[in-house]
């Protein structure tokens, strides 16, 4: 039975790899809209699963991991920008406030379901905009959920984590290496 990792995220690959030598990532592409009136907690989970069904479903033997994140301000979810002038709203929205960073993990196995969502709240110190600007020349924000990515120069905004912090980074390992301890315990 292999483990697959339906995600192409390198931070998602190097925490796996803290609770498992060997997988093999098969990314999954599936529509990733928001649904007229889904709640984000809802949309990260279902994310979730259609990721890793979406692999599973030609993988029935294997053990297939799906995720997905979302920044989130009040029932605004934020996704990864799609230019510089989008990351820059994001993190002025983002600036002295408190938000929720959802991560959400399904795991599939051939006789059983793992399925859990990650709430964090992060606070963000104000940020000026030669904070922004200084950020944006790093090119860090390019591809991740709120335009930040806490996991690097983004750590110097964040004042205050409530919550698993591999939960912001995007993959909460304690849950997923906790599955893989009661999978394999039990072969």
């Amino acid at each position: 039975m292999a483990i697959i990792l339906a995600s192409s995220s390198p931070r998602r690959k190097e925490l796996l790899r803290k609770s498992v030598s060997s997988f093999d990532v098969i990314p999954a592409n599936i529509d990733e809209s928001v649904k007229p009136k889904e709640l984000p907690k809802t949309y990260v989970a279902r994310m979730a699963k259609e990721k890793a069904l979406a692999i599973a479903n030609h993988h029935p033997d294997d053990i297939v991991i799906g995720c997905d994140t979302s920044v989130i301000i009040g029932n605004s979810i934020l996704g990864k920008p799609g230019n510089d002038t989008e990351a820059r709203f994001m993190l002025k929205r983002l600036s002295n406030l408190t938000h929720q960073v959802l991560t959400s993990v399904y795991i599939k196995t051939p006789d059983k379901v793992y399925q859990k969502t990650e709430v964090v709240q992060v606070k963000f110190y104000p940020l000026s905009e030669a904070d922004i600007d200084a950020y944006l020349k790093t090119g860090e924000h390019q591809d991740k959920a709120g335009a930040y990515g806490i996991q690097g120069k983004g750590a110097l905004f964040v004042k205050e984590i409530k919550g698993d912090y591999y939960s912001i980074v995007g993959f909460p390992i304690g849950f997923v290496h906790q599955v893989m301890k009661d999978i394999f315990d039990k072969e």
